[in-house]
């Protein structure tokens, strides 16, 4: 395949087309404002192809949805938009998930979104309850498609049932997935996901920058990630990080860019983060190509288990 920045595909068994690659907006914004700098990345995102842009309510407490919602206002251009409800404690009804909906809509200034998820499976709702709200969502014309996070198999062939009871299809389940956490294989997430026709969101895919090459035994993250990535652990790395040089050294690629596209390989749909133009140009490289069945597989023996 040759390099094709506006490789696009259809979400889960919908109408809806999006970017291969899509971007995490997780930390757009601060403090409950929109940040002004964000407009040339999101400029650049969309110039290179990338359409999909994920955000969620309690992103750096609404600001992230602010600041797409201002990008959108002085670009006059709309990408696809999927944003998230949590259920906290004290939401528990499904007027709650259409209420925190349309405050979304307010922030994003938009009359609708594209994919509307729940955010997390959390007690003691069950995840039915929510598959309604969903449904009553897209049946408003509040969003065109809807979706799940962070749900087992079984929470998503139950959200499937329930949704399809209603003439709703289920486009997607985002899960924590890369080459350093390949948990939705083992569970069956992947599998499931495939036997739906839902598409499999990752989110965190070049796992909180390990998988860029900027980190190493002698130059260790800084913050909550040094807790979770130390010295021995990111020495394990190291041979994982030299096979993805030499890949992407062929290819003219990025490291970041290996990582991307081998769960591109997978067949799910990464959302790295882009805090720039330069990263968003780099993700965006990601896609219109795509490692072979050997490359992937030296890769998988690499990484550490």
């Amino acid at each position: 395949m040759q390099d094709d920045a506006a490789e696009t595909i259809v979400l889960g068994s919908t109408s809806l087309r999006v970017s291969a690659v899509g971007v995490g907006t997780n930390s757009w914004g601060a403090r409950g404002e929109a940040d002004p700098g964000k407009q040339q990345t999101f400029a650049t995102l969309l110039a290179d192809g990338v359409t999909l842009f994920d955000t969620a309510e309690i992103y750096t407490a609404g600001s992230s949805e602010t600041t797409i919602g201002r990008c959108i206002r002085e670009s006059g251009r709309t990408p696809a938009i999927l944003t998230k409800f949590f259920p906290f404690p004290w939401r528990w009804t499904k007027q709650a998930m259409r209420t925190a909906l349309q405050r979304s809509l307010t922030r994003l200034q938009v009359p609708a979104v594209d994919v509307y998820l729940l955010h997390y499976p959390l007690p003691p709702v069950p995840v039915e309850t929510w598959a309604d709200a969903l449904a009553e969502a897209a049946e408003a014309g509040l969003t065109r498609t809807v979706g799940i996070s962070n749900c087992s198999p079984e929470q998503t062939r139950r959200v499937h049932a329930a949704l399809a009871a209603r003439g709703v299809v289920l486009a997607c389940n985002e899960a924590e997935y890369s080459l350093l956490n390949r948990g939705p294989e083992r569970s069956g997430l992947v599998a499931a996901c495939r036997e739906l026709g839902v598409t499999l969101v990752a989110y965190r895919p070049l796992a909180m920058g390990m998988l860029t090459g900027k980190y190493t035994a002698e130059r260790p993250p800084r913050g909550m990630r040094a807790l979770m990535y130390g010295r021995t652990r990111l020495a394990k790395l190291q041979p994982l990080l030299a096979v993805m040089r030499r890949l992407g050294d062929v290819r003219g690629k990025t490291s970041s860019q290996v990582a991307i596209n081998w769960l591109l390989c997978k067949g799910s749909l990464p959302i790295p983060g882009a805090k720039d133009p330069r990263q968003a140009r780099e993700n965006a490289g990601a896609m219109g190509w795509r490692l072979t069945p050997g490359e992937q597989s030296e890769l998988e023996e690499a990484a550490p288990r």
